[in-house]
């Protein structure tokens, strides 16, 4: 690390956030925390991480209610769902440094598209897809249960050509020096489609059945819905123009058996009667695949039984 050091800021400090920032902060990292719930008690005893993989431990860390607070950030994290974008860029705008760095740490297609027009034409936008089996479990404590990857790539800002590249290394250099995982992608679109693979089942499923992913796997039915729906996804992205191979579908099954019982955030979402990010994981991917002439049957009717039961939900 330099002799100044890089001040990151996380917005959204829930599972995602919470467990990346953690990490960085133990890493060394200046690390600045904008909360909403667990303020009070992040401010008063810190945050815990209970990792399989790299322990359980405790930080008194910089926390924050409200944006206008933290100090510029050289790179932003943002965990927070993409359903709340549109409330999201004033604060990431009020916490950026010049020039700031924001990766959007979100499922699904479309999501920086949305927020690119709200920020600042010096702030550069990055992708960044996680593969991290991660929840949290009560105010101020996350459960990380397995992986924990990164893939980054860039979206827009002021970088061009070999620049772009520049930033995205930096960007995998910051996770890998916090003990993660972390890959440098050229195409951002062919990221989001590969973990669309998994998103689009796992996700859906979970809710739809009241699932997690052991029995999900373990049932032969639900099994070979899971699998029909990867390989749909694969054909989108195929129609969309990216090279995505057929076998990746069996490479994520394969991750999927060796994880431990997983329940994926869609579900948690469902449970506490939060909106459901449906746009992003079905509506936009089925959009693109439809332009593309390609049709998803099984994709689509799992979005509409999803919309149904989001709406069921809230409304009740």
């Amino acid at each position: 690390m330099t002799s100044t050091p890089v001040r990151v800021g996380i917005i959204g400090s829930g599972a995602i956030g919470g467990f990346y920032g953690l990490m960085l902060a133990r890493a060394g990292f200046d690390v600045h925390f904008l909360l909403r719930s667990d303020y009070a008690h992040v401010r008063d005893q810190g945050m815990t991480l209970d990792s399989a993989l790299h322990g359980t431990f405790t930080l008194k860390v910089r926390a924050y209610e409200h944006a206008a607070d933290l100090p510029p950030c050289d790179w932003l994290l943002v965990g927070a769902k993409a359903t709340s974008n549109a409330e999201l860029a004033p604060l990431i705008a009020r916490a950026a440094a010049p020039g700031a760095k924001v990766i959007l740490l979100q499922n699904g297609l479309g999501v920086e598209e949305q927020l690119r027009p709200m920020l600042r034409d010096d702030m550069h936008l990055l992708g960044g897809l996680c593969f991290v089996c991660v929840s949290r479990q009560a105010s101020g404590f996350v459960r990380h249960q397995a992986l924990g990857a990164v893939n980054v790539a860039y979206h827009s800002g002021p970088a061009s050509g070999d620049q772009t590249m520049e930033v995205v290394e930096a960007a995998a250099q910051l996770f890998h020096a916090a003990g993660l995982d972390s890959q440098a992608m050229e195409d951002l679109g062919l990221a989001r489609w590969q973990k669309l693979v998994w998103n689009v089942p796992y996700n859906g499923l979970s809710v739809l059945l009241r699932a997690s992913t052991t029995p999900l796997m373990a049932d032969p039915d639900s099994r070979a819905l899971i699998q029909a729906l990867m390989r749909e996804v694969v054909q989108g992205a195929q129609a969309c123009g990216h090279d995505l191979d057929d076998s990746f579908a069996a490479h994520l099954l394969r991750v999927t058996e060796q994880m431990p019982d997983y329940w994926p955030s869609m579900y948690h979402d469902h449970a506490q009667q939060r909106p459901l990010e449906l746009q992003a994981i079905y509506g936009e991917p089925l959009a693109r695949a439809r332009e593309a002439g390609c049709s998803l049957p099984r994709v689509e009717a799992l979005y509409q039984a999803l919309a149904f039961i989001d709406r069921s939900s809230r409304v009740g």
